[in-house]
């Protein structure tokens, strides 16, 4: 039986005749971590604050170990939350930051200073825990937000945009931290992020939100490869999509008539009528490209630029049409502008979604 900690159900928010969240229903497993992955204005940090108790449900019930918690304040839901601006007191230290939801809470002094001590050790910050946050790096004040929400040892931690003013490599180092964090505390996270790589690095499970509503909730690995609507597919890294229509079958393939010309072939799938319009989509790394037509899936097109960066070649493509990406191995033959090509991929590679 699935262990549910946290149950949103028919939860909505508006302001006027704005709908900003729209009947969210979402169950959130015990200790799984789960990301809110959306643009901005899609409801996202909306729902953290719901959660949190700082902003209320226009409708809706919000339960956590099926205890409805609307009318319960935030400060008795024992959840720890992190924000992007760390709000840390500039004038407290290291140590009085993370003590001060303690304080709050009535917690002794003898209490406060081992829990402190442990939180600060979590997160590799106990040698600088006389230290006021002006004498830290970015990088040490999340830290030190992160010890902050943990101190009091909550069953949740909601973080919304924590590492969004951290550097590339010093995000990409506290994305690694938080997630070991969470798999040795065995917490209940809730993440707020806008970024998909950082939400496919760090998630059990994303749920992709536009426009106050879940498109799809599912594991990263199924969210990147079977994407279940276009905004989806397109939401998450780079894409190659293709309108068209189902002509057929032969063996254990479809058949997809192109909209821009030509015939695709893809693995079969029983919802498969023919007829029926549907959107083919091809990541970019699952792109050959092949000087001749090749027996898989082969589309005629034109280098229109290949750029270097870094780990791969970033090769953009035109034919039919429509434009194509395509990322190969730095070391693979880097096609001139210009050059002719044809654009391959197996029956496998290409993913169907159907409107």
């Amino acid at each position: 039986m699935v262990d549910y900690h946290i149950r949103l159900d028919g939860v909505s928010k508006t302001y006027g005749p704005l709908s900003v969240v729209d009947d969210l229903r979402l169950d959130i497993v015990r200790g799984e971590f789960l990301s809110l992955l959306g643009p901005s204005g899609s409801g996202k940090t909306t729902i953290l604050m719901m959660l949190a108790g700082f902003q209320d449900a226009t409708e809706g019930t919000i339960y956590v170990d099926g205890r409805m918690i609307n009318d319960i304040p935030s400060h008795q839901r024992n959840m720890g939350v992190v924000f992007q601006s760390y709000a840390l007191f500039p004038h407290m230290s290291v140590a009085q930051n993370v003590a001060f939801p303690l304080k709050m809470r009535g917690v002794g002094r003898a209490e406060i200073a081992a829990r402190v001590g442990k939180a600060l050790d979590m997160v590799q910050l106990g040698v600088l825990s006389e230290r006021k946050p002006s004498q830290l790096s970015g990088g040490q004040q999340q830290r030190v937000a992160l010890a902050r929400a943990l101190v009091f040892e909550p069953g949740v931690v909601l973080m919304d945009e924590p590492l969004g003013a951290l550097d590339k490599q010093l995000r990409e180092q506290m994305q690694l931290d938080i997630r070991e964090l969470h798999a040795r505390l065995g917490l209940t996270i809730v993440f707020v992020t806008h970024d998909q790589s950082e939400a496919l690095t760090m998630s059990d499970r994303i749920a992709v939100f536009n426009k106050g509503r879940i498109e799809q909730i599912d594991t990263p690995r199924m969210i990147y490869d079977h994407p279940a609507t276009r905004f989806v597919a397109e939401f998450i890294g780079e894409t190659n999509l293709m309108e068209g229509e189902i002509a057929g079958r032969e063996k254990h393939e479809a058949l997809i008539r192109l909209d821009s010309g030509g015939m695709l072939r893809v693995v079969d799938r029983a919802e498969f009528a023919p007829g029926r319009r549907v959107l083919a989509t091809v990541r970019p790394e699952k792109l050959e490209l092949s000087p001749d037509p090749t027996e898989a899936n082969s589309i005629p097109v034109s280098v229109t630029d290949s750029i270097y960066q870094g780990d791969h070649l970033r090769v953009q493509l035109e034919g039919r049409g429509q434009r194509f990406i395509a990322r190969r191995d730095r070391r693979a033959a880097e096609w001139g502008t210009g050059a002719r090509v044809h654009a391959t991929f197996a029956p496998e590679d290409c993913w169907v979604i159907i409107p």
